[in-house]
């Protein structure tokens, strides 16, 4: 398992991972973007922040970097900043497939990706990944499997990843949706040969979205390690769209909204790595912060008021343009 890697690791940051899903292509969800990244989003543009983003985690104490076929051209990012520093053995890489990227490198598109789950589509973007990221790849994941996804039932599908598995890429599944915990289940019961086929889960979790944490709890105790996506919850735990009780616990630390909501997820027994997704380096820094923040049982307990049924979270997730 790579993530032995991050086991051995002194820093307090090393369990924090950067995701580029909002730095790889120009258009995303992320509430703020805008100001984010302003006007001029080229290619090279988003390049060049890319590495900045890298570079200040990479310094920071960040080992875990995730991108994904959908991402527009994150892989590309990620793939040119290791091979210009070769000798970065001490991270860890994990991409995912099962979406195409579709909008075209602009912010308007009628579909910005296109999910299809296929061993068709897995070979393909297989091959598409491996010429980019090479050797660097660790982890491959099968993106936003759902309980009605196809990629729990092809044994076809498992045999392939079965094969890429044997080979030295471990292999791990996302979810998304109100229903992640069905689907976390469902995974864990996929086998080939009698041997679980799914080393790695990772599901949305944060202050709103708690809906997961039985079935990502039973997923670590199996083994698996748990990798936690959206902990700002796309911008709505970020200052200034943070609830009040969000605002009021990070008065009382003296840091971010954005460092208390992924403390909390942070401070979970059944978390191993926490996705920072941010967009430039202070909002790094900020997240980063998370690895110290101290949170008392009596803002524990106000921040859990702020959970939302998952089918009202999902709802409002949907509804989030692309900025």
């Amino acid at each position: 398992m790579p993530f032995a890697r991050l086991a051995t690791a002194t820093t307090p940051t090393a369990h924090i991972g950067l995701g580029l899903a909002a730095v790889g292509r120009p258009g995303y969800i992320n509430l703020g973007r805008d100001e984010d990244l302003g006007d001029d989003r080229s290619v090279e543009t988003l390049r060049a922040r890319t590495h900045e983003l890298l570079d200040a985690a990479y310094a920071q104490g960040v080992r875990y970097f995730d991108v994904a076929r959908s991402y527009g051209r994150s892989e590309e990012f990620l793939a040119d900043w290791l091979n210009k520093t070769p000798g970065r053995n001490d991270v860890v890489i994990g991409s995912k497939w099962g979406y195409t990227y579709t909008a075209n490198w602009t912010t308007d598109a009628e579909k910005h990706e296109v999910k299809d789950h296929s061993v068709r589509t897995y070979d393909r973007q297989r091959a598409e990944t491996a010429e980019l990221l090479g050797d660097h790849l660790d982890l491959y994941q099968i993106h936003s499997v759902t309980p009605d996804s196809p990629a729990l039932a092809d044994k076809e599908l498992h045999a392939r990843l079965a094969e890429a598995a044997a080979e030295g890429t471990t292999i791990g599944f996302s979810t998304s949706g109100p229903a992640q915990a069905d689907a976390i289940r469902a995974a864990l019961e996929v086998t080939v040969d009698g041997e679980p086929l799914f080393r790695t889960v990772q599901s949305t979790y944060n202050a709103l979205e708690t809906s997961a944490v039985p079935a990502l709890a039973e997923a670590h105790d199996a083994g698996l390690t748990v990798i936690v996506k959206e902990g700002m919850a796309n911008g709505r735990l970020a200052a200034p769209h943070a609830p009040d009780a969000l605002k009021a616990v990070a008065e009382e630390t003296a840091l971010g909204c954005d460092a208390v909501a992924l403390a909390l997820v942070l401070r979970q027994p059944w978390a191993g790595v926490v996705l920072s997704g941010a967009a430039t380096t202070s909002q790094l820094a900020s997240n980063l912060h998370a690895a110290v923040v101290d949170l008392g049982d009596d803002q524990l307990a106000r921040l859990a008021q702020l959970a939302e049924e998952p089918q009202a979270y999902w709802q409002r997730r949907g509804q989030l343009p692309w900025h």
